[in-house]
């Protein structure tokens, strides 16, 4: 590793007075013997196309976080050589050329890990239930991917879901109505194949009490309305719904869900979190079987 950046100290550029000497600081060796797990640029805004499964791309713009691992030899890496390869990549930046970029980092930064964060707003045209007006629904969107020596490549693709539910509590104790409020679910995966994040917001949606929609005519609002109050859900009902369709989904190797409920009478969110590899875990216990031991 030392050898492959042992080069020149010194770099000449041409100059009005002749050539000019610069000192290459970051390739000076370092005497305190620490490696560094991570070094790059944060915060990088940057505009994107990302992989759309309706219209093939869509423009957005992300927030990019780029590193690289230093050995204990080098005083520092080379920040530029970061923005060179983001714009070596522009407009394709997406799940299916992750492995190629990070690739190119390690390579170009003569490291042994990578990593690439990309966090960006997505946005999906969706029609109302009833009334079929369409508007558009943002979603946050992340992919974090790293590329070591050791363990290889791996990405992780996460997204942010606002859903709807209603307490089932509330709704049982009460004579009429129950309280019912918005929260976001963040679900992140690996998985073996590709995967749209379309895939993965509908999984988030389909086990909420009734989803968000951007445009309602109040048609709708009766309909959202009442299939909520149907379909009351506490935010550990929610992870686990969802917990459930991933479990049966071969294509996802790892997950983590946490749903927020943003109390509409309360002073405090509701909160719950699953994470499971299912590679290296025992199968969820069946919720029927559970039931049937609890005391009557």
């Amino acid at each position: 590793m030392l050898k492959s950046r042992d080069i020149s100290k010194e770099l000449w550029l041409p100059s009005r007075s002749g050539e000019q000497r610069l000192s290459d600081i970051q390739n000076t060796r370092d005497h305190r013997n620490i490696n560094i797990d991570k070094v790059g640029v944060k915060n990088i805004r940057y505009p994107i196309a990302v992989l759309d499964r309706t219209h093939g791309r869509q423009q957005t713009v992300a927030n990019i976080n780029m590193y690289v691992n230093l050995p204990k030899e080098f005083k520092g890496t080379h920040m530029s050589r970061f923005i060179e390869i983001l714009n070596e990549y522009h407009g394709e930046i997406h799940i299916r050329n992750f492995a190629a970029i990070l690739e190119t980092m390690k390579n170009r930064l003569q490291a042994e890990s990578a990593h690439l964060e990309i966090t960006f707003p997505y946005f999906v045209e969706k029609e109302s239930p009833i009334s079929a007006a369409t508007g558009l629904m943002e979603y946050g969107c992340r992919l974090m991917g790293s590329l070591s020596g050791d363990d290889g490549h791996d990405l992780v693709a996460q997204i942010s879901a606002p859903i709807t539910t209603v307490c089932p509590c509330s709704k049982e104790i009460s004579e009429f109505g129950a309280h019912n409020q918005r929260g976001v679910v963040r679900l992140a995966v690996r998985f073996k194949r590709f995967v749209w994040l379309e895939e993965l917001i509908q999984i988030v949606e389909a086990e909420a009490s009734c989803d968000v929609y951007s445009v309602l005519k109040r048609p709708d609002e009766k309909y959202v309305t009442e299939k909520a109050h149907q379909n009351p859900k506490f935010v550990e009902d929610v992870v686990r719904d969802i917990a459930t369709k991933l479990e049966e989904d071969f294509n996802i190797t790892w997950y983590s869900v946490d749903a927020e409920n943003f109390e509409s009478i309360h002073n405090h969110s509701a909160y719950a979190f699953i994470e499971r590899d299912k590679e290296h875990s025992p199968p969820v216990v069946d919720a029927k079987e559970d039931r049937e031991d609890e005391p009557a």
